[in-house]
C-alpha cells in the first residue's frame, strides 16, 4: 500500500490514463484495469468508490461520441428497459450476499466465449430474432448485474453478435454500461448499500480517464475491423481471467 499522498495521486492518475486508453480502444475494461491496478495501492472499497464517476462519465461519452446514438437507443430500448428491471430486482443479492462463486463462473464463461469466437466462425443473431432476444438478454444482464456488479454477461457477447460495425458496437456498449451503472447505483441506494464516500476524488479521476480514452479512440480509428475484433475478443478473455482469479488475489 502507498502512504505518500503525492505518490498515490501520481499512481492513480497513471492508472486511470491506462484504464481509459483500454476503454477507448475496445469500448470496455475501465473498471477491470483500474480495480486491478488500484487494488495494490488502496483498499478494494476505496478503489470501487473512485470508479463511480469516471465509469459513468466515460460510458456516457462513449455513447455520444459516435454517429446517431438515437438510432441505437431506438433499436436497443427493449433490452435497456429489461436491464433496469433485472438489475433493480437482483440488487439485494449484491447488497447482502457473497458473489465470489458467481463472479468466477461468469469469468469462466467469458473466457470460453472469447476463446471459442477467436478460433470459430462469428456468431450472428438473425434480425427476425432480435425483438424477442433483446428483452431476454437485457433481463438476464440485469439479474447478473444486480447480483454481482458485473455488466458484461450476456450483454457484451449478444451486442457483438448483432453484427454492428466497430464504432456502433462501442457506442452500444457505452449505452449498455451507462444504463447498467445507473440502474445498479439506484438499486443499491434503494437498499442503503450505495457507497458515496470518495465521490470528490472520483470526480477528479475523470480527467485522466477521459484523456486516456481519447488516446485509445485515436488508436481504434487507425486499426482495421478484423484487428479491432481480435483485440476486442482478447480483451474479453483477459476480463474473464481477471474475474476468475479475483477471489484468489
Amino acid at each position: 500500500m502507498i502512504d505518500d499522498p503525492i505518490l498515490l495521486i501520481l499512481a492513480g492518475t497513471a492508472t486511470f490514463l491506462a484504464a481509459g486508453a483500454v476503454k477507448g480502444v475496445t469500448g470496455m475494461g475501465l473498471p477491470t484495469v483500474a480495480m486491478g491496478l488500484l487494488g495494490a495501492l488502496i483498499s478494494p472499497l476505496a478503489a470501487a468508490g473512485l470508479l463511480i464517476v469516471p465509469s459513468l462519465v466515460t460510458n456516457v461519452w462513449q455513447l455520444f461520441s459516435g454517429r446517431q446514438p438515437g438510432a441505437l437507443m431506438r433499436r436497443l430500448w427493449p433490452m435497456m428497459l429489461a436491464v433496469i428491471a433485472g438489475t433493480i430486482a437482483a440488487s439485494p443479492l449484491l447488497a447482502s450476499g457473497d458473489t465470489a462463486l458467481t463472479t468466477c463462473a461468469l469469468g469462466a464463461v467469458l473466457i470460453a466465449y472469447g476463446a471459442l469466437t477467436l478460433v470459430a466462425r462469428q456468431i450472428n443473431v438473425p434480425a427476425t430474432l432480435e425483438p424477442f432476444l433483446s428483452p431476454a438478454i437485457g433481463a438476464a444482464t440485469g439479474l447478473v448485474t444486480g447480483a454481482t456488479g458485473v455488466f458484461v454477461i450476456p450483454a457484451v457477447p449478444y451486442l457483438q453478435a448483432l453484427g454492428l460495425g466497430k464504432d456502433d458496437l462501442v457506442q452500444a456498449l457505452g449505452l449498455s454500461f451507462t444504463v447498467s451503472t445507473v440502474a445498479l447505483a439506484a438499486g443499491l441506494a434503494w437498499r442503503g448499500a450505495f457507497e458515496v464516500d470518495n465521490l470528490l476524488m472520483s470526480a477528479f479521476a475523470v480527467i485522466p480517464a477521459l484523456a486516456g480514452m481519447r488516446a485509445g479512440q485515436a488508436i481504434r480509428n487507425r486499426v482495421s475491423a478484423e484487428t479491432f475484433r481480435r483485440c476486442f475478443l482478447i480483451c474479453l478473455v483477459l476480463l474473464g481471467t481477471e474475474m476468475l482469479a479475483r477471489p484468489f488475489l
